[in-house]
């Protein structure tokens, strides 16, 4: 019985892990017409909620991970935010925080795209 246990334990924690930190290319970005077919748009929005108006805002110009960048913001509980060089970066889970905080320039850099590229489909 203790090994049957352990090893539901052990796929537990591996498929836990597996659904985040698949980082896409950086030249990869979803498209913004996702976030509004999305079903699980309610529970983005209940999490995103669960933010300072300051930082809802901030998370809705990013909208997506900078590290797995085929999350939104609020798709696995509420975004959280890291200071990375003095500004603020959302991650979509703790699993993210690692690699966001590794390379601080190439994740500023993945923000900045992130923020161009909504405010692009914003205005379409």
């Amino acid at each position: 019985m203790t090994r049957s246990r352990f090893a539901a334990a052990v796929l537990f924690a591996a498929l836990t892990i597996a659904g985040c930190g698949q980082e896409k290319p950086a030249t990869e970005i979803p498209p913004a017409a996702a976030k509004v077919a999305s079903p699980a748009g309610d529970e983005v929005a209940a999490e995103r909620a669960k933010l300072a108006p300051v930082d809802l805002a901030l998370v809705e110009a990013q909208e997506w991970c900078v590290v797995s960048t085929d999350e939104r913001l609020g798709a696995m509980g509420a975004p959280i935010k890291l200071d990375i060089k003095g500004q603020p970066v959302f991650i979509c889970c703790k699993g993210c925080k690692k690699k966001a905080e590794a390379d601080p320039d190439k994740t500023l850099a993945k923000v900045a795209e992130l923020k161009a590229k909504a405010e692009k489909d914003a205005k379409r």
